[in-house]
């Protein structure tokens, strides 16, 4: 068996590695080349030479999109990973009704981000005009919140499910041996059940931080970075930039801020990836 997979490799290899050059590495490398252009198509191209990038840091819109999006990061990725975690930890001690809570809360994250937009921007304003508050559009801290809610009511029930899932690949045998020598449940969930389920807090962290940090639909449909471009995230400045003006000149702007992001998204991910993966033990 094993010397029929040797032999025949490249046939399962060369089809998917052919797809990804097609599909990522030829895009991404044609994205990186027009980020140094003036360009309408990409058919006539005109070498820029740094102008784009140069404009890109001299951007007080792009500048602010990056602190509103890197605030939410830390927000959003921190409370949707406790209360998924907690949640997690209540549906794993066969209370009654487990299933059915399990789907409710993991319901939200089949609907469409484009679609929860406007759901909770009508939601959101109903309140608010009840309260007397502007409109969430019209307030950029009501604007932050509100994808803050919309992100954690999507996502929480999501990360749910793998959080359930490393707390069921625990090993009976260590809660009980913990049990027998007299640890509390507050012991056994920071020095057992937390380091044996750091494989699914690593996934959960490194999802919740991509997307929160990629946001593009819900923030259009929530706020469209209204008032002002106060509450553009970084994916919604791009796409602005892009396509919302005209001129060659924009093109390339935009071009230049997603290959920014792309390594910002990167790098963000690397330093998470590495900052969790080790402390995660051998069971």
């Amino acid at each position: 068996m094993e010397k029929a997979i040797k032999r025949y490799w490249p046939i399962f290899v060369l089809p998917t590695f052919a797809a990804f050059c097609i599909g990522f590495v030829y895009p991404f490398l044609q994205g990186l080349y027009l980020s140094f252009c003036k360009f309408i198509t990409v058919d006539n191209a005109t070498f820029n030479d740094f102008k784009n990038y140069l404009y890109v840091f001299q951007d007080a819109d792009f500048g602010h999109s990056f602190w509103y999006t890197a605030g939410f990061t830390v927000v959003s990725t921190v409370l949707i990973n406790v209360a998924a975690f907690a949640i997690a930890l209540a549906l794993t001690r066969k209370i009654r009704g487990t299933n059915l809570f399990r789907s409710v809360f993991f319901m939200p994250n089949l609907i469409g981000g484009i679609v929860l937009g406007y759901i909770w921007q009508v939601l959101l304003n109903c309140v608010l005009s009840l309260l007397e508050k502007p409109l969430l559009s019209l307030n950029a801290t009501y604007g932050f919140w509100g994808l803050i809610i919309l992100m954690c009511w999507q996502q929480i029930g999501y990360m749910m499910i793998i959080y359930i899932a490393g707390l069921q690949s625990i090993p009976e045998d260590y809660l009980e041996a913990a049990r027998i020598d007299g640890a509390s449940e507050r012991t056994i969930l920071w020095r057992i059940k937390i380091p044996n389920v750091m494989p699914s807090i690593t996934i959960c962290m490194f999802l919740t931080l991509t997307n929160s940090f990629k946001l593009f639909d819900q923030n259009l449909a929530l706020t469209g970075g209204d008032p002002n471009h106060a509450s553009e995230m970084l994916a919604l400045n791009i796409y602005n930039t892009f396509y919302a003006r005209a001129g060659a000149q924009w093109k390339g702007y935009g071009q230049a801020k997603a290959v920014i992001f792309c390594l910002l998204v990167i790098a963000l991910s690397c330093i998470q990836l590495r900052a969790t993966r080790s402390k995660e033990v051998q069971q």
